[in-house]
């Protein structure tokens, strides 16, 4: 598209120069101050200020490379290049140090873990085994609870037949005592029958 813009003034700029067969083609466009040419060449111009970017990129581009590279004097390659030095320095010396030192601290906490793991399960065991006793005791204590209930229950129930019979006894020994008692006063005479 833009080659085309620019081809088109060219060949009415090489008609008037040229040889037998320009005459041809300048016989067809006309003179070279002759109205046609000179709207050729304007909207040549037009097309090319429209139409072709590449002088305004190259422009771009120019100050681009003029700001990146001169005016900033190299100083990102200089930060590229302290990062790399900073990331190799990092790799040889400061990882390995790292890792080494990390290891040997680490194989300490697991030790110390792993005993504290152990004493962790002593104490546990003993607490189980204590509870265990504990719940022994316990039921120990309640059947022995439960033993001299029933005692106390059978013992109950043997004192109330006692005192039953006891009782059953007293009520008799009334009994007979107001029998004697009614036939001592059947002796005697009656109130109503002693008054005139």
């Amino acid at each position: 598209m833009s080659g085309g813009g620019t081809e088109t003034p060219e060949v009415c700029e090489a008609a008037p120069g040229g040889g037998g067969g320009g005459s041809k083609k300048k016989d067809s466009l006309g003179a070279a101050g002759s109205p046609a040419h000179l709207i050729i060449k304007d909207l040549g111009e037009i097309h090319s200020r429209l139409l072709d970017h590449r002088p305004v990129i190259q422009g771009e581009t120019r100050y681009f490379v003029k700001e990146f590279e001169e005016k900033r004097g190299l100083r990102e390659m200089r930060v590229l290049e302290n990062l790399k030095n900073m990331i190799h320095e990092t790799n040889e010396h400061t990882l390995p140090t790292c890792r080494e030192t990390m290891q040997d601290n680490l194989n300490q906490v697991l030790q110390r873990l792993q005993a504290a793991t152990d004493s962790v399960c002593r104490l546990q065991q003993r607490e189980q085994e204590r509870k265990k006793m504990h719940n022994d005791h316990l039921i120990a204590s309640e059947k022995q609870h439960i033993m001299q209930w029933e005692d106390f229950m059978k013992e109950q129930h043997s004192e109330q037949a006692e005192v039953d019979e006891e009782h059953r006894k007293a009520m008799e020994r009334l009994k007979e005592q107001y029998a004697e008692m009614e036939k001592g006063l059947a002796k005697f005479p009656a109130f109503g029958e002693l008054e005139p």
